[in-house]
């Protein structure tokens, strides 16, 4: 995952200061060498990490946090809001405007720009309710128009399509006419790419920002490509006044280095992160709540959200209200291994807890999607009665269930086992609410709070 080495290698050189008593020349000089060598490595622009370690300096010898009970958190604060300050401070959001909203999808082949451009069109329809149309004017790539079809049909958002033969501009303009005509609110145009900048691409895309006048034109730049991100955003950004950045794959193994440098660089912000191959693999960008991550504090606003989005709520309220009254059965424990896994990998979602990062990096996703694949299996190979009391199986039941889900004995018997486990989790969890003892959680919306102190 892009920043994982980064988090370890400032979560080393932060310790220089946490919890000591106070802050010393020395131990400020050290830890602050440490987080120049973790930037550095981790591909962020020179003059950026020059910047960034003045600013920390500068207000980490401040009268406030000299004299502070806990001066070792302070500075971690302050390196926290330093990098949610490089990253743009707060979510820039889509510019739409009244009738149709026009957006350019443009960048480079490879970055996945037509992905993106169907993965932000699925996030306009279901989280802000818009009607998109998305145009595929590349006619450069004819695989790429297939492509966006394809992508249009998962998400079911209309594609509009011409025949290669036809120049982009045209396709642009009998699209926005068809827009108009239909009731679309909100349109977003895949262009051609090209793997470099050239002159050609360049008056093409000229032509139909001319056109179109778009609200914004977005950039899809490649995480894994590190520092390339800034040279290739600001060479877009001087020949066509770029608003907004794509990042994709920072589900790769990349050093993110480009992330923290293109903002204060060319100051185009980041509006959406990229991560994964799914069609719903794809985030708006919340500066501060990715310097949490980056910093190892987790991401619980995101976590929250997730879960609201992904899982069906009423039906896992109804499995957990029969946990807590004793009635925990296998069917349950199935209901509730669904649901965390519609919000995606053991891993992501332990990262965003905070203080389990170690925690998800020992984590063998294959071997965690194998194993919910088969213990699935092997609940689903059972009868109801089974699955309310796996107390009445016997060898005979076991081997038949084992065959039926292609597994072995030794699986099942390891799931009884856990079941009996978390059965009597939910027994003494259910003893402790009668009892008065559990901590009671207010209904409804509760604000939370990080170690600093910021609601979400």
């Amino acid at each position: 995952m892009a920043f994982d080495s980064l988090q370890d290698k400032l979560n080393k050189a932060l310790k220089n200061v946490t919890g000591k008593g106070k802050l010393t020349e020395k131990n400020m000089s050290d830890t602050l060498s440490e987080i120049r060598m973790a930037l550095l490595e981790a591909d962020v622009n020179y003059k950026v990490v020059k910047s960034f370690l003045e600013k920390v300096k500068e207000k980490a010898s401040g009268q406030e946090v000299l004299t502070s009970i806990n001066p070792g958190q302070l500075v971690v604060k302050i390196v926290r809001d330093e990098i949610a300050s490089l990253l743009g401070e707060n979510e820039s959001k889509l510019n739409y405007k009244q009738g149709l909203s026009i957006f350019m999808m443009v960048g480079l082949q490879g970055t996945g720009k037509t992905t993106s451009t169907a993965k932000i069109a699925n996030i306009v329809k279901k989280k802000q309710q818009r009607k998109p149309l998305m145009i595929a004017a590349d006619v450069v790539r004819p695989a790429a128009i297939e492509q966006l079809k394809v992508l249009g049909q998962q998400i079911d958002v209309e594609v509009f399509a011409l025949d290669p033969s036809f120049k982009a501009l045209e396709v642009v303009k009998q699209g926005l006419e068809y827009a108009k005509q239909h009731g679309f609110d909100t349109v977003f145009i895949d262009t051609a790419g090209r793997l470099h900048i050239d002159e050609e691409l360049m008056n093409e895309l000229k032509d139909i920002k001319a056109y179109v006048h778009p609200n914004e034109i977005l950039l899809t730049v490649d995480a894994m490509t590190g520092q390339d991100i800034v040279n290739v955003a600001s060479k877009f950004h001087e020949l066509l006044e770029v608003t907004g950045l794509v990042v994709t794959k920072m589900d790769g193994d990349a050093r993110g280095g480009g992330v923290l440098s293109v903002k204060a660089i060319t100051n185009v912000p980041v509006k959406f992160v990229g991560n994964g191959e799914k069609i719903d693999e794809m985030d708006i960008f919340y500066p501060e709540r990715m310097a949490d991550r980056i910093l190892g504090m987790g991401d619980i606003v995101t976590l929250v959200e997730k879960a609201q989005e992904k899982m069906d709520l009423e039906i896992s309220e109804k499995s957990a209200n029969r946990m807590m009254e004793g009635k925990f059965t296998l069917d349950d424990m199935l209901i509730q291994l669904q649901q965390v896994e519609k919000m995606g990998s053991f891993g992501n979602i332990l990262k965003m807890i905070p203080g389990m990062n170690q925690a998800a990096k020992s984590i063998d996703e294959d071997q965690a999607s194998k194993q919910m694949k088969k213990t699935k299996a092997i609940i689903q190979s059972m009868t109801q009665e089974e699955k309310e009391d796996p107390s009445i199986l016997r060898a005979s039941r076991k081997n038949r269930i084992a065959k039926g889900s292609g597994t072995n004995v030794a699986d099942v018997n390891r799931l009884i086992g856990q079941y009996d486990k978390m059965k009597q989790m939910m027994k003494q969890l259910s003893s402790m609410v009668r009892s008065g003892k559990a901590p009671k959680m207010p209904s409804g919306k509760f604000p939370m709070s990080n170690k600093f102190g910021r609601k979400f």
